[in-house]
């Protein structure tokens, strides 16, 4: 699905991640941790195509991203779901039409019963018509991950998606990435929360990428 292969990449000439070389395949749930400045958001930007290595080769669904297009980088984020860790909204319009937003981009209409259904599964159904500054932390956050899985992405990415949520929300937002992983997404999670990784691992095969020094690692059993 994504392939890395010898990728480094850094900031104005600095190295900050260097010759990692690892494949992240569908199916697979991955976490990805690191002390803050680690590399992790930058990680994941190689990994939905915002950054091209400064060395290397990455390969997104069988094709090599240095060599893709600005349609084809905007297919492949139509493969590859983002929640970011600061999700923003468009304030003006109401929970449900920027759930959509993915599907308008593309020139899309979203169905009524199918937006209505995916509300429901994150448990957002009765604020349809809430705008953004009104909603809460978790419900936020819910918001962002609905969005981020309306186009039926093959692989979801989510930046510290339980950074700023108490333990009972950060455990309900898991429960929805295991079931979309059990559904056969490939899911990719940065956090610095060990006791969600531990979560995980008590539900699904999760796996534990480590960046330290650089370098991307698979951490051990003792997670």
């Amino acid at each position: 699905m994504i392939e890395f292969q010898n990728v480094s990449h850094g900031y104005g000439g600095s190295p900050l991640l260097a010759d990692m070389t690892l494949t992240l395949a569908p199916g697979s749930f991955h976490f990805l941790t690191g002390p803050s400045g680690a590399g992790k958001s930058t990680f994941l930007k190689l990994c939905y195509g915002e950054l091209i290595p400064v060395s290397g080769r990455i390969s997104a669904f069988g094709q090599d991203r240095a060599e893709m297009s600005r349609d084809d980088v905007a297919r492949l984020r139509r493969r590859i779901g983002v929640v970011h860790q600061d999700c923003q909204f468009l304030d003006h319009l109401p929970l449900a039409e920027n759930v959509a937003l993915p599907l308008t981009v593309a020139g899309r209409s979203a169905d009524a019963t199918e937006l209505k259904e995916l509300l429901s599964w994150v448990g957002l159904s009765g604020q349809t018509r809430s705008l953004p500054p009104s909603l809460s932390g978790g419900e936020r956050q819910r918001a962002a991950l609905a969005r981020a899985v309306i186009m039926s992405p093959d692989m979801l990415l989510a930046d510290e998606p339980t950074g700023n949520l108490d333990w009972e929300m950060s455990l309900r937002l898991l429960t929805l990435l295991v079931e979309l992983n059990r559904m056969g997404k490939a899911i990719l999670v940065a956090t610095h929360d060990l006791n969600l990784i531990r979560a995980a691992k008590a539900q699904i095969a999760a796996r534990v990428l480590r960046i330290k020094g650089g370098q991307v690692q698979m951490a051990g059993a003792e997670l």
